[in-house]
């Protein structure tokens, strides 16, 4: 993924997400090092003059600094954009690709010389809430507020697809732009399929009738990240909110007390995956695979599905074959399911920050404005395989990869009918609780009653939050 890629978390999408990431790692020492402050002992740009097409004042032949998560997206979308910054305002861009955000940036973090802008995203994504309680991110709002690129009579926040502006929000305030529209399900060869004579299952009951011919014909049914539980995860989560409908993914992300524990859809979710597991469908090892590992033998077919972000396509590329095929599937089915089998989680994942304390905050903002024009949404579509979340953001006849468009179909027959949970990036803790025990359940630890008590356990624990007042959903 990003990830994730999440959250959408690449999510976190994840992820990344995405978001869209994977998961996160705990970062306790950085939440105490931030929480301390520190003095601001960086001098920032002379500043450019304001005007209608400089809105934040950037410096001509100024520097700026960019750090981007090399994932599912890779990070030659960033170098393009960055050529196109430094030839119009005559700027030095210096670039950053690591998987190790955390890694390389706690330490720029606490000493107040963060970089100007960051995709903060993959398992080593620094976490957003802790950020945000900390100081440390710049309020996006005039970015939202400044007149667009392509049409200046229109302010950037009309050209955002729904839920972008709700996804970066933290306390609310707007403070991370989730760049990346994806969306998240299963994948399946349309090659392998066509072979075997199968069909896109729409039940759940039918999903686990092909994982049942796939074990016959030697080849695993489900094939999952392991070692990342935030994928499967994305799995339970889905049920829970196509089979109790948006009531049910509110009363999570809401922090309700009869979240998990009451909820009879969401023990149906629980339940369903973990028959997966019972009757032995998963592919043989997957629980000790890294993402990429078990996508891998995915692509060479020991697997029918995998579960994934929009993102899988670009990360795959080199392991995938010419022929494959890759295609969506929206997660099937529960019986008595309040949303449609059509309905599938599509939202803002890849997080972008610009930290408060930026050498060339004002060289951020605009690096952000600029992600949101049609041109760089294209590059990012030609270059990562992806769309962003700007409405119509890709030029016409810009040829997309089958997982691709196969995914533009998929939220073009879901229509309305599109939902995605807000908690992994309000409450970081809390998701990384559920996925703990989404890994203990797919290891066969623990059966789906302790499942769901750990997860309202971490529910409770994350309403006591004193910023849980501010992150509601109506």
């Amino acid at each position: 993924m990003g990830s994730t890629g999440e959250g959408l978390g690449r999510r976190d999408l994840i992820k990344r997400s995405a978001a869209l990431g994977l998961i996160s790692v705990p970062t306790m020492s950085f939440l105490s090092a931030c929480a301390s402050g520190g003095e601001d002992t960086t001098k920032g740009p002379d500043k450019g003059a304001v005007t209608k097409e400089n809105p934040f004042g950037v410096a001509k032949g100024g520097k700026l600094d960019v750090v981007v998560f090399k994932g599912g997206f890779g990070d030659d979308y960033a170098k393009a954009w960055e050529a196109a910054f430094d030839k119009k305002w005559g700027t030095t861009s210096s670039h950053l690709g690591t998987q190790e955000i955390t890694g390389k940036l706690q330490t720029r973090f606490n000493g107040g010389n963060p970089p100007d802008v960051v995709d903060n995203s993959g398992a080593q994504k620094i976490k957003l809430d802790v950020l945000f309680k900390s100081n440390q991110l710049a309020d996006l709002t005039p970015v939202l507020d400044a007149p667009s690129l392509d049409d200046p009579s229109k302010k950037v926040r009309d050209l955002l697809i729904a839920g972008t502006i709700e996804q970066g929000t933290q306390g609310g305030k707007f403070v991370s732009l989730n760049y990346v529209y994806t969306v998240f399900g299963f994948w399946y060869s349309g090659k392998l399929f066509k072979e075997k004579g199968w069909t896109a299952p729409k039940t759940w009951d039918e999903f686990l009738a092909v994982c049942a011919k796939a074990k016959e014909a030697g080849i695993g049914g489900l094939a999952h990240q392991g070692k990342f539980p935030y994928y499967i995860n994305v799995v339970i989560m889905d049920l829970i909110a196509k089979k109790g409908g948006l009531d049910a993914m509110k009363a999570i992300d809401n922090l309700e007390p009869n979240a998990f524990e009451g909820s009879a859809a969401a023990l149906a979710a629980v339940e369903a995956v973990y028959e997966v597991v019972e009757k032995d469908l998963l592919l043989p090892g997957t629980n000790g695979l890294t993402h990429t590992e078990s996508q891998t033998a995915w692509n060479q077919y020991k697997a029918a599905f995998i579960p994934s972000g929009s993102w899988l396509e670009n990360e795959q590329l080199k392991q995938t074959p010419d022929d494959f095929d890759m295609q969506f599937l929206p997660v099937p089915l529960l019986a008595d399911s309040k949303l449609p089998l059509e309905a599938i989680r599509a939202g803002a994942g890849e997080p972008f920050i610009v930290p408060e304390k930026a050498a060339n905050k004002a060289g951020g903002l605009e690096f952000i404005r600029s992600m949101l024009s049609r041109e760089w949404s294209t590059m990012f579509a030609q270059q990562a395989n992806s769309l962003t979340v700007v409405k119509d953001g890709v030029d016409p006849g810009v040829k997309l990869r089958p997982g691709t468009q196969s995914a533009v179909t998929a939220l073009k027959a879901a229509g309305t009918n599109t939902f995605n949970y807000l908690y992994p990036d309000w409450y970081s803790e809390m998701d990384t609780a559920i996925q703990d025990a989404s890994n203990e359940l797919m290891a066969k630890r623990i059966q789906p009653k302790e499942w769901i008590k750990r997860a309202q356990a971490a529910v409770n624990k994350a309403a006591q939050d004193p910023n849980a007042k501010n992150n509601r959903r109506s």
